[in-house]
This record gives C-alpha cells, sequence and structure tokens, in this order.
C-alpha cells in the first residue's frame, strides 16, 4: 500500500526496522531539546503529515524500550490518526518515571502502526443474545 506523505521534518522518513515489523519509528522533530518532568506529559510534533486512505487508520502506540527502560509512553496509547486528518502526526509522551528524561530531535519516540478498520452501523434492539460471560465485567472471566 502506498501512503502519501509530507515530510517537513529534517529527518528520514519512518522505516520498518525488520521485514516483519507491524510499526514504523517515529521521530521527535523538535527545534530544541525537550525535557518532561516525572508525571509530566507533551505534545511532541514529528513533522509529518500523512493522508490515509479510506478505511485506514494510524494508530501512534509506545515502543516497548522507552517504556520499560524509562517509563515513558504514549498518554492516549493508541492514539487514533484518522483518514481525513491533514495535520501534523503528534505523540503525546508522559514520563511514568521518577526522573526527567530529555528528548532530542531525531529520536524515536513511537511506533505507527496502519490498520484496516470498518465503520459500525448500529441496529437498534430490545435486548441482547445471551453468553455464557453475559453482562459480567471487568476481571470477571479472570482469576477470583
Amino acid at each position: 500500500m502506498k501512503i502519501r506523505i509530507v515530510n517537513k521534518s529534517q529527518h528520514p522518513l519512518p522505516e520498518y526496522t525488520t521485514i516483519a515489523s507491524a510499526g514504523l519509528d517515529l521521530r521527535a522533530n523538535v527545534s530544541e531539546s525537550v525535557m518532561l518532568e516525572p508525571g509530566e506529559w507533551k505534545l511532541i510534533p514529528t513533522g509529518l503529515h500523512i493522508e490515509l486512505p479510506m478505511g485506514y487508520e494510524a494508530q501512534v502506540r509506545p515502543r516497548s524500550g522507552l517504556a520499560y527502560k524509562h517509563g515513558i509512553t504514549v498518554l492516549n496509547s493508541p492514539g487514533t490518526i484518522d483518514a481525513d486528518y491533514r495535520g501534523d502526526v503528534g505523540v503525546i509522551l508522559i514520563n511514568h518515571s521518577k526522573s526527567d528524561f530529555e528528548i532530542k530531535s531525531g529520536e524515536r519516540v513511537a511506533q505507527l502502526v496502519i490498520a484496516k478498520h470498518e465503520q459500525a452501523e448500529w441496529q437498534l434492539v430490545e435486548e441482547l443474545g445471551n453468553t455464557d460471560r453475559g453482562a459480567g465485567g471487568f476481571g470477571s472471566t479472570g482469576k477470583h
């Protein structure tokens, strides 16, 4: 699939790291380093603008290494980029650690996964079909 992209950053286009990668690495596009203090979140621009085909979305997801090693993750994970959005692909990063974290321009800060999706059409009914689980909510199928 080909996706139209405008690169307003000083960095190369996102690439898949391996032949089986689902996500493309997104890089910070900042004029100077950004400091994230513990508990703080900021919108980090990438300088990328994309034109997705109808029926597709782009999901902004955390990078596992940043999350595990530094407690840095994507706040609204996964962030959804709709096919009709044309602005900067931004990444809302949050620092869950107890230490400051510096984000430098060009640093890989998130992943972008392109996914096909459907749009639902509601069918209003009086009741739903029965299942073994029924209305059991959070934790209802796990350990007791």
